[in-house]
Parts: structure tokens; sequence; C-alpha cells
């Protein structure tokens, strides 16, 4: 089955995006586009087929269209961002996953981003945040219940989404920063902790055999190498002054 990522084009009023863990910088909007053109190009070189949907200037965010989606694969959630103004991203992105799964949605007053749900198999960790409540993990759990999923709550402090915080590598394994979520949560996986100095290194992306990280994260890539992993970095740092990570910048799934 084809890899497929759904992306979307860096919007002109990326400068006005949603912030709450870090300050507002100058952003140079060129260099973000660039970089976004760069990941793009990483991921079909790594045989991902990629489907752009139209940039919103309208819509700062829009770029980070993980959130907007959970893609299982028996079905997509349309989730109901935790911010007003990310709200009518999610329109476009309904009417592309149609042509690939059953939709569902997340109804108000829920509120859920596709940042805090990390899969692993049949489970489904899903980050308590300032973007994701707890009605809106009720009603996740209620909708794939009778897919067999088993949804787990988890708290997070100090970042936007759970995927901030950790991600799945592979291999029963999570990387993970210890300061933003409790480690415990994780029993019966392995664990790899990230480099105490690069707090942003925990939000990666595995495609194949490659695990991507964001560049400037050397110590962390010392540590994925020395256990066996294969960390490929890319550049993202303008669009980490919008608060990003490498799997906010698409939905990523098999079809």
């Amino acid at each position: 089955m084809p890899t497929i990522a759904i992306t979307r084009a860096v919007s002109s009023s990326l400068g006005y995006c949603e912030l709450t863990f870090i300050d507002r910088s100058q952003m140079d909007i060129s260099k973000a586009i660039d970089q976004h053109k760069t990941y793009r190009n990483l991921l079909s070189s790594l045989g991902v087929e990629l489907i752009e949907l139209t940039s919103a200037d309208d819509m700062p965010d829009a770029v980070f269209i993980e959130d907007t989606a959970v893609v299982l694969d028996e079905i997509a959630i349309i989730t109901r961002p935790g911010v007003e103004s990310r709200q009518n991203e999610t329109q476009a992105v309904r009417e592309c996953l149609r042509n690939f799964r059953p939709v569902n949605n997340i109804e108000e007053p829920a509120t859920l981003e596709g940042g805090d749900i990390l899969r692993i198999g049949k489970k489904l960790f899903a980050g308590l945040t300032g973007r994701t409540n707890l009605d809106g993990i009720r009603q996740l759990q209620l909708i794939t219940a009778n897919y067999g999923y088993q949804v787990i709550p988890v708290p997070v402090k100090g970042c936007l989404h759970l995927k901030t915080a950790c991600t799945f590598i592979g291999n029963n394994t999570v990387l993970i920063n210890p300061n933003w979520i409790n480690p415990d949560i994780f029993s019966g996986f392995e664990l790899i902790e990230i480099d105490p100095f690069e707090a942003w290194a925990a939000n990666t992306l595995k495609i194949g055999n490659s695990l991507l990280i964001p560049a400037g994260n050397p110590k962390t890539g010392e540590i994925l190498e020395s256990r066996g992993f294969k960390p490929v970095e890319i550049e993202i740092g303008e669009l980490q002054k919008a608060e990003a990570g490498l799997t906010c910048l698409s939905p990523v799934f098999e079809y």
C-alpha cells in the first residue's frame, strides 16, 4: 500500500500564527516556504505520495495540517482545533480525506488536535492540553471503540502538544522528553530520553527505515544512532518559530 502525506502550503500570514509556549519573533516567510518545500521533497524521495492543499492566507496556521485530522486504518476523524482561528482549516481537509476513508467529526464543545494523538498499534495516547480537552478525548474514545482502539489520556505540561513531548519511533520504542510528560504512561515500551539540552528534539517522523529529526539536535541524534536508529536531519527552524514540529506538517497514512 502506498504511503500518503497531505500537506498544505505555507500561508503568507504565518507570522500571525497562534503561539503559547514560545515568544513571537521575526519570521522569514520565504525561508519557511523553502523549508516546507525541502520537507516535501524529502518525503517524496522516501517514496511518499504527496497531496498538497492550497494555502489559505486568512489561516496563518494552516500549514500545520496534522492538527486537523486523526487518520486511522479504518476511519478519519476531523478534529475541532482548540483555538477559534484554526477551526475553519478542517473543511478542505475533510473533503480531501473523504477520498480515502469514512469520515467522522469531533463535535462542539469538545476540542481535539491531531498533534495530541500518538498512535501505537491499537493504543491512542491522547494529550490533555490547552488544545485538547477531556470531552474531545471522550468523543475520540466513542468514535474509535468499535474499531478496537484504546484511548489513554496523557497530561502534558510545558509544551503545546503530546507529540511535542514524545513520538513513536518503531521497535516498540518511544522518544521522550520526560520534563513534559510522565514516562510511566508508556509502561511496556522501550524509552529513549532526548538530550536534556535539546528540549524540542522528541518530535520526530518515521518514514520507512528513516527517522526524520529536526536539525540542531546533535546529541539526541547520537543517542538514537547508538540505539540502532538512522536519524535524518531536516532544517525547519523558521517553521519552529511558529511552535511547529515535524509531525505537524502532514498527516501520514497508508492507502
